[in-house]
Order: C-alpha cells, then structure tokens, then sequence
C-alpha cells in the first residue's frame, strides 16, 4: 500500500505521513512536560513577588529550567543500524546520511524542540584542531602510537599510509582553507540533507576518473569535521531531548572511541544498538566494556534489522539468552531492558512505503503478525501496526519512562527545593519589614553581610579540601593498582616465554586492571557523596544559625533544603581500550629484535606503562574534575541564593514601617494570596 508523503519545508526532507502514532511511547515525557511547564509558571509568579536580589536567583532557577534537555547517547557497531534507527526516532526518515564513511570520527547531536517552539539555530560544525590532527597524522592514533614504541614498522607504515591518503583528499577538497578552518566552527540557521552531507558524509566517489572533487560539496568538510549540532522542531517529542549519534566503536583508530565515550559521559541514557545478524559477538568486546561501565537502568539495548530474520518470532527468543550470556560473562549490565525492532520498518511507514519492501522483509513482518496477534484481526491501520512492531513505540517508552525517573523528576525537585526556600523568605522579608521598628539586634547589616561572606568562603574551602583528601587517597590506589598490573602483565610474560619462547603469541587480558579501578573509582565516590552530604548540612546549619541570629523569629517559616547530592558520573572511561588487547604477528617480531628476556621485560614494563597512561590520567584526574565541578556547583548555587535572601531581608530589615502601613496597600494581601498560592504549586514538586 501507499502512503502520501509530506515534504517538510524548512528542510526539504521527508516527514511523517501519518503523524497520529509517531508520539506512541512518550506519554511519561508528555506528562513531565506538564509539570515542568506549571513549574515554569510558578516560577514567573514569584519573580513578580520577590525583593530584587531574590528575583536574580529566581531567574537563574528559570534559565535552568529553559536549558534543562535530557541527552541519550546512541551508539553501536558500524553498520548497525543507529543512524536509520535515530532518524525514525526523530519522525524524518532522511534526517541524517545513514552512510557515514568510516573516516569521519564525528558525533552529531540532534536538540529536538517540540514542534510549537522554534530553535534560532539550524545546526552548528565544530572542526578538529591543530593538536587533534597532529595527533592523528603523527601518530596514527593510540594504535599506532603502540606499534611505533613496539617496533613493528609495517603495521605502523599502513596505517600512515591510510592517513596520508585522506589528508591529501582533504587538501584537494579544501586547498589553503585547511590549515584556517582547524579549531574553528561554522553556524547555519537551516540544514536540509546536502548540508549534512557536506560535513559528516565523506563519500566514495572522489576518486574516480574524470569526477572534480573541487566542484562536488559532497563531503568537503567531513574529514576534519569533530562534531556537529542540529537544532531543529520534531513532531515526535513533547519536550526537549538530544539524540546523540556516535561513530562505531569497531574503529581502528581511538580517536572514535575516545568521542564516543566523551558523548557516554555526558548522557545518563544510553541505546546501544545491535544487528539481529550477530547481536553481540566477540567483536563488540569494545562495546561491551562500554556499556559494562554504566548501570542497568542507563542502558537500553535496541536490537535492530530484526527484519532480516527469517523467523523472527522464535529467532528473537534465542538473540535475547545469547546477549544476556554475553552479558552476564563479561560483567556488562545483565538487567537492561532489551528491545528488538527494525528501523527498517519504520522508516518504510515515514516513507509512505509499505507496499514497497523486499519479500524477505516482508516475509518477517508476517512472521511476527502472526506470532503477535494469531488469529486476531489488526485493529489498527497497516502503517500504525507495522510502526508498533518496529519497536519504536517500545523504545521510546523506555527512553521516556527512564529519562522522567533518572532526570527530570530529580531535576523538578532541585528547582521547586530552592524556590521553596526563596518564597518562604519572601514571607520573612515581610515579617522584618513590619517589625522593622521593634526588632532588635546587636549586628549591624554590614557585618550581617560580612559573616555570611564568611561562611560562604569557609564552607567551600573546607569542602574543596575535604574532597582534595579523598581524590588523594584514591590516586594513590589507582595509582598501586596501576603499578602491580604491569608487575603481574611482565611476570605472565616472562613465565610465557620461558616455556613457549616466541613462537605463540602471548597474549594478556587488562580485565583485571579494569576490575580494581573500577572497585577503587566506586569508594571514592560513596566517600565523595557522604562528603558532600556532610558539608552541605553544615552550610545550612551555618546559614539557619546567621539568619535567626540576625532576625530572630521573624525567619522561622524560611524553609532551607539540603541541596540535592549529585550522582557520581560512571567510569565510561574504564571502556577504553587498552592496546593490549590486540594481538598480531608484530608481537613475535619484537621479541625476536630484543637480545634476552630480562632486557625484553624492562622495554615491555616500559611499554605498557606509556601505553596506559592516558588511561589513568582518564580515571585518575578527567573523571575527579567532572566530580570536584559538579559537586562544588550544587554548593556555590545554594549559597548564592542564600546570599539573594539575605540581602532582601537585609533591605526589609532597613525599611521603617508599621502594620498599619503595610495593610494600607490594597494589592498586599493580594501579593500574600498570590505568595502562599505559588508556595503550593512549589510544594507539589518538593514532597
């Protein structure tokens, strides 16, 4: 059967042709969408009802609700199916080239608007820079910087042979620009399709005899592209979300793997997308240990092109045991949900085009009708049946329900805690401002001020401090841990050696090191939080104690919450792969150069260590900063709003006035019913 086709005008790429089903699944976003929008209105009432130093953090609260997108991570082998997958997810079939070319080590980020708001900004293109290219050129990425300390000359060769290839490409696609563009970005306020292309699709065809690669854009910028932004409104989703499409991780080059755990880092969700064909083998190890890394409950694993099953309804009983063999065998996250689908499918219903797939594929959705729904007739039109078994509802239901519990109700919370404690001052700020003449205190409003800047500096430095003891003791672990792995990794060597000289490959599995890292990473951030929780505490006491101190009973109704623990970031970085656990000939050549054992063991000591020092430094000061940041921002946002409240009750307490004076305002107790209206709203969120 056939579907009409929309053409969207602003991109010039194929939308939905029936729209009514596509927001199956995201009826936990929806209804936070709601709740955030009540909140946003709370919001709105309060700086109206705030002293003028409130309302800056008030409207500090508001910017952060207006930036707040939940991102999810999407990512995979090559040639699994993300692309096609993230653009049915987006409603646009030929959103995104679904052929990267393996050299482009790009990550592109989609920030989905609902379609009733409007981005200023169609899509942003970052370029690698000067060091990033030298690195890859040089070196030939971590792989190569490995081969090139091992000696192994002809493996290193090739992969400078490969590098070359593509600089030259670009230098002819690009000329002079090339050295100017590194490091620099370009903005467009639109994208269609041929501008995507120009910077993330390489193509193939530039080598081919009479074609001008100067006169075709296809893929100008795509080799020293670094990333790319797309803005753009979505009819799928009824509140803001990032999809981020990340390169494949079976990539030769580290470069890939290392932006792919950048993008993990940044996410709290993330879809790993495998083929139905080998849903996870030994080749996915890499993706494995990615994902090992997070929790169950961030991982949401998608296989796709289950269409290509000839039995799908039996085939996928058997896929989900096998991955959660996988799973269970290389301590990955054994209870993430598993999701199976096709891409392919859906993309046919956004296309229009049912009628128009090949008999095996159509063969498999029989298949699975039949295995669904027996004898019982479809009670839905084709396209949204075939979109239900796409597994696309299915997915963002998942998506939708983890990204409402893991961060947007969280999210909620923080907010309406802190404006709680802003409003409730309001109140206060009245109270002093009608007692005003009558209250007494033997601080002065200057030295009010002076003794909160006090307990500001003092509550940070000493929790900097604190978490500075915690970070130590955990570098020096890491850093024991480190040392007895290279003991153990030249011991098994030399043992190796001894009974089987060089002529097996030996080879040395990193599992361990991993282990204990992640065994060490895990202390130090229950210390960090029980830490923090501590210190917080502490800088609400000290604030609750300056406040009644000050102002007496006149503040007793201000409600100061505990600002919320942040979680600690997973380890992602433990996924990066450690060279040894590539094995190839240039091993056995190696050894044979070396003249003894023992003179061999002290190269390979050293080798090891230069080849695992990114990855401590990674563990060791990358993921203790992100921590130290993160942690440390909940403290200062918290304090800054104190010190907001404190200057208003500071300028009430300044002000000379009566009861009487204060009721002869006809709009006060309009302002009360309006404060104590907005504190409910608030309180709904808080509990």
């Amino acid at each position: 059967m056939n579907i009409e086709v929309e053409i969207d005008p602003a991109t010039n790429i194929r939308a939905s042709a029936h729209r009514t089903n596509l927001n199956s699944g995201m009826e936990d976003l929806a209804a936070f969408a709601q709740k955030a929008a009540e909140l946003e209105a709370a919001l709105d009432r309060l700086v109206e009802l705030t002293g003028e130093e409130s309302r800056r953090s008030v409207s500090r609260l508001k910017d952060q609700l207006a930036a707040f997108e939940p991102s999810v991570t999407v990512l995979g082998q090559v040639k699994s199916g993300k692309t096609s997958l993230i653009n049915a997810m987006t409603g646009w079939a030929d959103l995104l080239p679904s052929d990267v070319n393996p050299w482009t080590s790009v990550v592109t980020s989609l920030h989905l608007t609902p379609a009733a708001e409007n981005g200023e900004t169609g899509a942003r293109f970052q370029f690698m820079t000067e060091e990033e290219w030298d690195r890859l050129t040089t070196k030939g990425g971590r792989i190569g910087e490995l081969a090139g300390r091992a000696g192994a000359e002809g493996e290193l060769g090739k992969i400078r042979e490969q590098i070359h290839s593509m600089r030259e490409k670009s230098r002819r696609r690009l000329g002079r620009n090339f050295e100017l563009l590194m490091g620099q970005e370009h903005e467009y306020g639109y994208f269609d399709k041929n501008l995507l292309e120009r910077y993330i699709c390489l193509g193939d065809d530039f080598d081919v005899p009479g074609h001008e690669p100067a006169s075709d854009d296809q893929g100008r910028f795509a080799d020293i592209t670094r990333s790319a932004e797309l803005y753009l409104n979505c009819h799928t989703v009824p509140f803001r979300l990032c999809l981020r499409d990340t390169p494949g991780v079976n990539d030769t080059f580290m470069m890939r793997e290392m932006v792919t755990i950048r993008a993990i880092r940044d996410s709290r969700v993330c879809v790993v997308v495998l083929s139905a064909g080998q849903a996870l083998t030994s080749v996915d190890m890499a993706l494995v240990r990615m994902i090992s890394t997070l929790k169950s409950r961030e991982v949401i694993i998608f296989v796709n092109r289950i269409d290509e099953l000839s039995d799908p309804a039996n085939q996928m009983i058997e896929i989900e045991e096998s991955i959660r063999g996988t799973l269970k065998n290389n301590d990955g996250p054994q209870d993430a949900q598993i999701i199976f689908g096709s891409a392919y499918w859906a993309g046919k219903v956004l296309h229009g085009e049912l009628g128009d797939m090949s008999e095996a594929n159509a063969d498999a959705l029989l298949n699975l009708t039949k295995a669904v729904l027996g004898t019982t007739k479809i009670d839905q039109s084709p396209s949204a049946h075939v979109w239900e078994l796409s597994g696309l509802p299915a997915l963002m239901r998942a998506l939708s329900s983890q990204i409402v519990l893991s961060l947007g109700e969280p999210f909620l919370k923080k907010i309406a805690s802190s404006a709680v404690a802003i409003a409730t001052s309001q109140k206060a700020a009245r109270t002093v401002m009608v007692e005003g003449n009558d209250f007494k205190s033997d601080v002065s409003m200057y030295d009010i001020r002076a003794e909160f800047e006090r307990i500001a500096e003092t509550n940070l430095s000493r929790f900097k401090a604190s978490m500075a003891e915690i970070f130590a003791e955990y570098h020096t672990r890491a850093d024991r841990v480190h040392e007895n792995f290279i003991e153990r990794a030249t011991h098994s060597l030399l043992a190796h050696l001894e009974v089987y000289g060089d002529e097996q490959i030996w080879e040395y599995d990193p599992a361990g090191l991993r282990i204990l890292l992640r065994s060490a990473y895990s202390t130090m951030g229950s210390k960090v939080r029980k830490d923090a929780e501590a210190h917080y505490e502490a800088a609400v006491s000290d604030t609750a104690h300056l406040l009644y101190r000050c102002f007496g009973p006149a503040v007793e109704g201000i409600q100061l919450s505990v600002p919320g623990i942040p979680q600690i970031p997973s380890p992602v970085t433990l996924g990066q792969t450690i060279a040894l656990d590539f094995n190839d000939s240039w091993w056995a050549m190696w050894w044979r150069r070396t003249r003894g054992y023992q003179a061999f063991a002290r190269q390979f000591r050293e080798l090891i260590r230069s080849e695992t020092e990114d990855f401590m430094r990674q563990m060791k000061d990358v993921q203790t900063s992100t921590i130290e940041d993160d942690f440390v921002e909940e403290l200062r946002g918290f304090l800054e709003e104190q010190k907001g409240i404190l200057l208003d009750l500071i300028s009430g307490a300044h002000r000379s006035g009566t009861v009487e004076d204060m009721f002869c305002d006809k709009d006060e107790q309009t302002r009360n019913d309006a404060l104590n209206n907005t504190l409910k709203t608030l309180g709904r969120y808080v509990t």
